[in-house]
């Protein structure tokens, strides 16, 4: 009776982060703004893509899939550390918290998929510019999404139900989500089983997925370094430059985190390397792919120009 007691956790609690005095709602304040401007820089994206034909081009096609898979993975979590950060340690039932595992890592592996997908994009619109648009058809591009998609959504069901068989002696977690490793030490057995699978699913989908990248670039920078003037390399660069940004962003934080064993960092440390993957990452994705680009500064300016006329019209 006393292993069935053990096993079965109804809830767990989650710590969050310690914040007393003024330094509550300033982190309060200071998440809600990051998490509103992420919100709106990408839905500002999704909304340029469809709007403006000059972006309808398979580029911002995956860029504004990828924004639309920023709202869904930055309110997976966000919301959660907003609530720590007002109320303290915060309960959360265990359905809830093993769909939150589930969710997050199946939107993470998503992205994982979907920046291999853009590489791949940027890799025949520069190295087979004859038969890119053929190659990069409207089916083509759906197919690509969808694919990313059922991938990541597949490959998360693994180390997420491992993780929810296993029995639970703590109920209180160091994290504000619901996440591999700090599930892991709340266990009552040795979980190093646990950890060579999640390896073997995370880390070779992740280090799979980047050499085919790094692949990819490798010919991208061929082709490049071939071409006649400074100034077809540097547009070529530019095209690129974004992409390589966001991919070092999320494969940094990624293999900080899970390509080695989920449970081999100290405690505590796991929300803290969360914050630049659960919340900058999406903060800054839009940014990057907006600050320097002409063609999304100058849609923009058209679809402004449209709002605008359309509201002075009587």
């Amino acid at each position: 009776m006393g292993h069935v007691n053990h096993t079965w956790m109804p809830s767990f609690l989650l710590a969050g982060f310690t914040t007393t005095g003024i330094l509550q709602p300033l982190a309060f304040l200071g998440t809600l703004c990051i998490y509103l401007l992420t919100l709106a820089g990408n839905l500002l994206i999704i909304v340029l893509v469809w709007a403006d034909s000059g972006l309808s081009t398979p580029m911002y096609f995956f860029i504004s899939v990828l924004s639309f898979l920023e709202l869904w993975y930055v309110s997976t979590t966000v919301p959660m550390l907003l609530h720590t950060l007002l109320h303290g340690r915060s309960p959360i039932s265990s359905a809830a918290c093993f769909v939150q595992l589930y969710v997050f890592h199946s939107l993470g592996m998503t992205e994982c998929c979907l920046l291999g997908v853009m590489a791949l994009d940027r890799y025949l619109a520069i190295c087979r510019p004859l038969h890119y648009h053929s190659l990069m058809s409207r089916q083509v591009q759906l197919w690509l999404a969808g694919a990313s998609w059922v991938a990541g959504f597949s490959a998360a069901l693994v180390p997420a139900s491992l993780t929810a068989t296993l029995p639970f002696c703590l109920r209180e977690m160091a994290h504000y989500f619901c996440d591999l490793a700090p599930l892991m030490r709340l266990s009552c057995v040795d979980t190093s089983w646990h950890d060579r699978v999640h390896r073997a699913v995370i880390g070779v989908a992740n280090g799979c997925n980047f050499m085919f990248i790094l692949g990819l670039y490798v010919g991208i920078l061929r082709v490049v370094l071939n071409l006649p003037s400074a100034a077809s390399r540097a547009k070529a660069f530019s095209t690129c430059s974004s992409h390589i940004t966001v991919v070092a962003l999320f494969y940094a934080s990624a293999f900080t985190v899970y390509v080695g064993s989920p449970g081999s960092h100290l405690k505590g440390t796991d929300k803290h390397i969360a914050l630049v993957y659960a919340l900058l990452t999406p903060f800054l994705n839009p940014i990057i792919y907006t600050l320097r680009n002409k063609e999304v500064k100058e849609a923009m300016k058209r679809v402004s120009v449209r709002i605008r006329t359309l509201l002075n019209e009587p």
